[in-house]
């Protein structure tokens, strides 16, 4: 009896070893570049090695090994849960090709997933999924995202902050269980993220492991940007506005890099003419709360008190086309708009010419918080709104020509909101006059 004991004590051990060896949470970003591409994952306990075997989806066949390494990840809550956050990077990938994979080692491997690589040049068409607030539970906007991902609708998605509701929650298993939802959206195309409240705890820990963006930001996820067809896309952070008890030099440092990152691309529009930028608080808002987006001065768009380093003055000044924000649980797009005035650029469908950037707030995919609602008379400065629950497309045809439209999931499906921007020219935009309002435009509230 004592060895049967004994015996069937081992066979549970070393199962539980197997089993918290196994790799799971597999998802993808870009790299620095389109030719290369991370893939991340986790196990419970350490496999000292991560590997992808990959190959070419044409000859099924996983010929090709990358190594990369793992990071031991200890939650903050009481238990201090461990997990080991693996990442490798593939290099040299040819563009355009259709790649399957499988990430693991010796201790255990996971299914073969497949993604498709970007083109490298700027003159094709990038189709992006965008939404932010998304939880693991009412995660309303899920479903549908992993048929059209699998339908492949999308080259990359953006999520504009707020994971799982919460990352840390339940000592970090609330956050294992989202990476796993996810993994059916992630572990296939280009998942690529930025921080928003909700990830704050324990100095953003959850968020800065788990996901694994280019790294020529800050080397942590909090702030980068890459180029995919013409575009640039930049993410970073508004978080560090807000929980300055991490330190305001962040603040400085992000500011900094943005603005450097602004020339770098000014400097290469002919071949990139857009420039996009991802974050999760906005500058503006219609909602009936009291975040900051509702503020007449909101700290994202003016700076702190004392401190500075607004952001509106800053993209305008760089000549950002389009700025996308997710916090408000609904959807709202707005006219052409700086310094509270809506500028020119056609106060119809499709925005003409516009003198200023285009904001869009998308933060209902769906969340245990569910809506937020509206003030009751939609402002001059909205050109759309809604708290169903869905989420934005966006695509970019050519240098002139960019699409937006709105899917409502309580719909079913349907496109609720639809625009084009038209652009002859990218760059800087000018000044009226000394005021520093746009050309053309209509005054505050009018």
């Amino acid at each position: 009896m004592l060895f049967l004991l004994v015996a069937i004590n081992l066979f549970i051990y070393i199962e539980c070893q197997v089993l918290y060896q196994q790799p799971e949470q597999v998802h993808i970003s870009i790299g620095n570049n389109a030719s290369e591409m991370y893939v991340s994952w986790v196990t419970m306990n350490d496999t000292k090695n991560s590997f992808v075997q990959y190959g070419l989806y044409s000859l099924r066949d996983l010929n090709l090994k990358a190594v990369g390494s793992s990071s031991k990840f200890v939650d903050g809550g009481s238990q201090k849960r461990t997990m080991f956050i693996h990442r490798v990077k593939l290099t040299n990938l040819k563009a355009d090709t259709v790649y399957t994979y499988n990430v693991g080692s010796n201790s255990g491997w996971s299914d073969i997933f497949f993604f498709k690589t970007w083109r490298t040049d700027p003159n094709w068409s990038p189709r992006f999924a965008i939404y932010g607030d998304m939880g693991n539970s009412n995660a309303q906007s899920l479903a549908r995202l992993q048929q059209e991902t699998r339908k492949n609708f999308y080259d990359a998605i953006l999520h504009v902050g707020d994971f799982a509701y919460d990352m840390d929650s339940d000592n970090a298993r609330v956050g294992d269980q989202f990476m796993r939802q996810i993994e059916s959206i992630a572990a296939y195309v280009p998942y690529m993220t930025c921080p928003g409240n909700h990830e704050q705890a324990y100095n953003f820990s959850n968020y800065r492991f788990r996901f694994g963006m280019p790294r020529n930001g800050d080397g942590e996820s909090i702030y980068y940007s890459y180029d995919v067809g013409p575009v640039h896309i930049i993410s970073f952070s508004t978080e560090v506005y807000f929980y300055l008890q991490y330190g305001t030099q962040q603040i400085r440092n992000q500011f900094a890099w943005l603005e450097q990152d602004l020339i770098k691309a000014n400097k290469n529009r002919a071949e990139r003419p857009w420039i996009v930028t991802m974050a999760h608080r906005p500058m503006y808002c219609s909602n009936n709360d009291n975040d900051d987006c509702s503020k007449y001065e909101s700290i994202i768009r003016t700076g702190l008190p004392y401190l500075g380093y607004g952001l509106e003055d800053l993209f305008y000044q760089y000549g950002v086309d389009v700025m996308i924000w997710a916090h408000e649980h609904s959807y709202e797009r707005l006219w052409p708009i700086y310094d509270r005035t809506v500028c020119n650029g056609s106060l119809a469908q499709p925005y003409i010419e516009p003198g200023a950037p285009i904001h869009i707030t998308t933060g209902s995919a769906g969340c245990r918080e569910r809506h937020d609602g509206f003030i009751p008379i939609q402002p001059y400065m909205t050109a759309f709104r809604s708290d169903d629950y869905g989420y934005t497309r966006m695509q970019f045809f050519n240098s002139s020509h960019a699409y937006f439209e709105q899917v409502s999931d309580d719909k079913k499906g349907e496109i609720i909101d639809k625009t084009w921007i038209v652009k002859s020219k990218h760059g800087i935009y000018s000044y009226a006059d000394n005021s520093g309002k746009c050309k053309g435009s209509l005054p505050e509230n009018p």
